[in-house]
């Protein structure tokens, strides 16, 4: 009986003891620590998940669509979630891979972040946000797995908006592409008024790049109530996305089509041929009409995430680097186009306007003759009929007594240099500003350009003038043997502008460097009103409701400095050369009677390499309305690859067959758009 009592005692001890600790406990959860369980219990109940805004479609000056978007389910991973789970994950990606009909390894392919040495696909973005692994499943294959969570924690399938191109590879370098934010950017732009998602694609090139802010919008956050299995049971709070800008651009989706197959097929006719460009611009404003760039590429690629060979297609030399716009960031030397600026400048330093030169088949610039094409004379002509008929021997004579009147190789201490310095006034040496990213500035030679390329490279010839070319001398001893004399030479002397740069310069040759953008920028200027601008794709962003937000000009960044007579005076002879001059070939059969082009052919020299083809141009030659420019690199001379391409591309703006008959025309009223489409509240466009 003792001994029971004895057990009963240490019993209700132990109880009491139990039931102490207990209510100690629960004092500690509800009084000590209740709102720390609170703020818990909350954030398991619940779920922030971010909306992202609908971005902004690009149009053409038509309202066209460039860029459009278009709904597709998408199958999301959280790798963060993935990587707190037993194997990383595997047996979740095993399940979807097999819902995906997919294999495992192309999905932890896609998950896997992208660094050095990590060859694609991979991603790009940050590790914090859900990762797209398929942007085109099934209904079925997404309600497998949004009816399944248990089977796929981590894993989301919903619809989103992705990128579609209508005019496919049609401007690609110009429109750009999109990719997603990476931490680093998102850690970089934490201060600014920028609003990031985590799960936003950003612009990496092209409008989609510079006109990133208005296009993208700003996201909204849907908080949802969750069960303890992730399975969604109501939305608690929800803010709406603000839908991104719509971008309304200068550029005719016609003309595009039309210049973009005309470089397609100048391509093809020039063997040589290893990449062009081509630009159309509003003579009067300089807006960008067309923009073309070959060979090109389908931007779609970059949705839904890119292979590694893909990618490296995209910036090979031997696909000819299709990820590289030609039009704003390739340089080239310019020939015989150029010649437009050497007359101004001739003109500038007092040549007389209506005098009258001699063109020798060769002249001599000191000691070394230069020579007129396949060594012809022309006997004496005007100005005039020097750019119509491209007399080289005039501007050499020019361009050395420019050079001798600046000191020659004992420069003054002032030099005036009329034709770099007028090069510049025309726009070349600088970007054009235009609203696109990774511009080329081009290259304008001169005397003290030659002197810091001297510093630069003064202790690299010096070393091969001693040891020479040894690994050029296994297969081209004479060329070895060359390139060790002008070694030695620039080690001595590479300081000097010789007259021979002088020479090369006035005809567009030796160290001179433009981009197709930018001569087409100078030839507008100078066919219009002597203003050179600064071109633009971009013409309007407007809200989805159609309500304006801002109009986009084009600034004005100088006024030429040559008189209008002196324009008009070089404006009359551009007009005939394509009747009467160097493209009179090229244009053989051309209804001038209707439409009159004037331009100026130019053949660059290159050196092992074929000549650049280049063709400068505008219509009508009375009052211009389109400047065109085309240049095929290694496409020969002028008139024979880029001015029938420019030929092609007028054919097609102003409805002309090949024959002069009439066809449909890529702008019926032949002038480009005055201003942009009007966007109605629904957001179609006016008609």
């Amino acid at each position: 009986m003792i001994r029971m009592r004895g057990r009963l005692v240490v019993l209700q001890v132990l109880v009491v003891s139990l039931l102490a600790l207990l209510a100690v406990r629960l004092w500690q959860v509800q009084v000590v620590r209740g709102d720390e369980f609170v703020v818990a219990a909350t954030q398991t109940r619940t779920r922030d998940v971010v909306v992202p805004a609908v971005r902004g479609q690009i149009l053409d000056a038509a309202g066209r669509p460039l860029v459009r978007n278009r709904t597709r389910l998408v199958v999301s991973v959280d790798r963060t979630s993935l990587n707190r789970m037993e194997g990383n994950g595997r047996g979740v990606l095993q399940r979807l891979a097999t819902v995906l009909d997919r294999r495992p390894a192309d999905l932890r392919e896609r998950i896997r972040a992208c660094g050095p040495g990590v060859p694609r696909p991979c991603w790009p973005g940050s590790p914090y946000q859900p990762i797209p692994i398929d942007d085109n499943v099934t209904t079925r294959e997404a309600l497998q797995i949004l009816e399944r969570q248990e089977e796929f924690p981590g894993v989301t399938a919903e619809v989103q908006a992705v990128r579609e191109y209508p005019g496919s590879s049609a401007g690609a370098q110009a429109l750009g592409y999109l990719q997603p934010i990476t931490q680093a950017e998102m850690d970089r732009r934490a201060g600014s008024k920028a609003v990031f998602s985590g799960v936003d694609l950003v612009g990496r090139d092209g409008l989609e790049s510079v006109y990133d802010s208005a296009l993208r919008g700003v996201p909204g956050i849907r908080r949802m109530q969750v069960d303890r299995l992730g399975k969604v049971i109501g939305v608690e709070r929800q803010v709406p996305p603000t839908p991104g800008d719509t971008l309304i651009t200068s550029i005719d989706a016609k003309v595009q089509a039309v210049t973009e197959k005309a470089l397609a097929e100048a391509m093809k006719s020039a063997p040589t041929a290893d990449g062009a460009a081509a630009v159309v611009l509003d003579a009067r404003t300089s807006r960008v009409i067309a923009l073309a760039s070959a060979p090109t590429y389908n931007p779609a690629i970059w949705t839904g995430g890119i292979s590694e060979v893909a990618y490296q297609r995209l910036l090979s030399g031997k696909t000819g680097k299709p990820l590289v716009s030609r039009a704003i960031k390739g340089e080239f030397a310019p020939g015989s186009t150029f010649k437009v600026s050497s007359v101004a400048a001739m003109l500038k330093d007092g040549y007389p306007l209506n005098g009258q030169y001699d063109c020798p088949g060769s002249f001599m610039v000191g000691s070394r003759p230069f020579n007129n094409f396949r060594g012809i004379g022309l006997g004496t002509l005007t100005l005039h009929t020097a750019l119509v008929k491209s007399c080289d021997t005039i501007f050499y004579k020019a361009a050395y007594e420019q050079w001798l009147r600046d000191g020659g190789l004992k420069p003054k201490a002032k030099t005036k240099e009329p034709m770099a310095n007028m090069a510049r006034a025309f726009g070349f040496g600088r970007p054009t500003g235009v609203d696109l990213p990774g511009e080329s500035a081009g290259r304008i030679p001169d005397r003290h350009w030659k002197k810091d390329l001297w510093s630069a490279t003064k202790a690299d010839n010096c070393k091969r003038a001693k040891t020479g070319y040894p690994e050029v001398a296994k297969s081209d001893p004479s060329r070895a043997a060359f390139l060790k004399r002008l070694a030695y030479e620039n080690c001595l002397e590479g300081y000097q502008w010789r007259p021979g740069d002088a020479a090369n310069f006035s005809i567009g040759q030796g160290d001179v460097l433009v981009t197709p953008l930018q001569l087409a920028a100078a030839y507008a200027a100078l066919v219009g009103d002597g203003r050179l601008r600064s071109p633009r794709l971009g013409w309007a962003l407007v809200r989805p409701d159609g309500t304006m937000v801002k109009e986009i000009k084009t600034p004005v960044v100088r006024k030429l400095p040559i008189s209008a007579k002196e324009r008009a005076y070089i404006k009359g002879a551009l007009s005939e050369v394509a009747s009467d001059g160097t493209a009179a070939g090229a244009f053989v059969g051309f209804p001038m009677d209707k439409v009159k082009i004037g331009g100026k052919t130019g053949t660059a020299e290159v050196y092992g390499k074929a000549d650049t083809s280049w063709f400068a141009s505008f219509a009508p030659t009375d009052k211009p309305r389109f400047v065109v420019v085309v240049m095929v690199s290694q496409g020969g001379m002028g008139a024979q690859t880029a001015a029938p391409a420019a030929r092609k591309i007028y054919e097609g703006i102003y409805g002309f067959t090949p024959t002069g008959g009439k066809a449909p025309a890529a702008l019926p009223a032949h002038r480009p758009a005055s201003e942009p489409p009007m966007i109605k509240r629904d957001g179609t466009v006016a008609r």
